[in-house]
């Protein structure tokens, strides 16, 4: 789970960067989003390494910090979307402030959060967070974001017109892998073999759409010699990692809930 956190850390860090960077950064909060990634990505990292049983105050204070970043996140988004002309319609969707990008940063807080919960669990006993089972939460806060990035996908596909067949599957695949999950978290006592190689599906496509996007970029005039306007302009390359991110996380749900059923 620390490394599905700084996978999105990552993921949210390169893609923000670039986004706001086209914004010219217009406003200084813009910033923010930069630095509390960093910052995220370098606890996830000590995390990692760290193989000491007990939380950590800066790890646990800096991924709060960053679930509040991207609630604070959207709210910005949101108000750059309905402060435009026609307000809170679909051309402003299109290109606007993309909505549901900060859940990401939001969604990498929370995992990073649940992974010192359970770091501190005392051996032998099942995992919680928050009194609740660590497995079957982790695993339905999953599900919503696989969702919630399915849909923040969705609307952007649906703007290029899904005019490479290939666009359609990261509006298929990660659906079916949260029902998998939900279905988990349910409480079925039954080994989740399916569940889990979907998620390593996920994984591989998060990966594979960075070549996606890559060739998505190519195809723009002047290709990769105009690398500097096509970077801004075409399909973006850190965005399908936040998939690979969210599948680990969901993984390691899995494998909680294998190890402690009741979990």
């Amino acid at each position: 789970m620390n490394r599905a956190a700084g996978g999105l850390a990552a993921s949210v860090l390169a893609d923000s960067a670039v986004e706001h960077y086209r914004g010219s950064f217009k406003n200084k909060a813009m910033f923010v989003p930069l630095v509390v990634s960093a910052v995220t990505l370098a606890m996830s990292a000590h995390g990692t390494a760290d193989t000491r049983p007990v939380a950590h105050g800066a790890r646990d204070t800096t991924y709060l910090l960053a679930a509040a970043t991207g609630l604070i996140g959207t709210g910005f988004h949101l108000y750059n979307v309905t402060k435009k002309v026609g307000g809170f319609s679909w051309q402003n969707l299109f290109y606007g402030a993309p909505v549901g990008a900060p859940m990401a940063i939001l969604l990498s807080g929370l995992l990073g959060y649940c992974s010192e919960r359970v770091r501190e669990s005392k051996p032998q006993t099942r995992p919680k967070v928050l009194s609740l089972p660590a497995g079957r939460t982790i695993a339905a806060v999953i599900a919503a974001g696989l969702l919630g990035t399915t849909g923040e996908v969705g609307l952007l596909h649906f703007r290029g017109a899904f005019h490479n067949p290939v666009m359609a599957v990261p509006v298929t695949l990660p659906p079916i892998g949260a029902g998998l999950l939900l279905a988990a978290s349910a409480g079925a006592r039954r080994p989740h073999r399916l569940a889990c190689w979907w998620m390593r599906l996920l994984v591989g496509m998060g990966v594979a759409g960075v070549g996606f996007h890559a060739y998505g970029v190519s195809r723009n005039m002047g290709g990769w010699r105009n690398w500097s306007q096509n970077l801004l302009g075409g399909p973006p390359l850190p965005a399908p990692p936040s998939f690979a991110g969210l599948a680990l996380a969901g993984l390691a749900a899995l494998d909680l809930m294998r190890e402690y059923p009741d979990a």
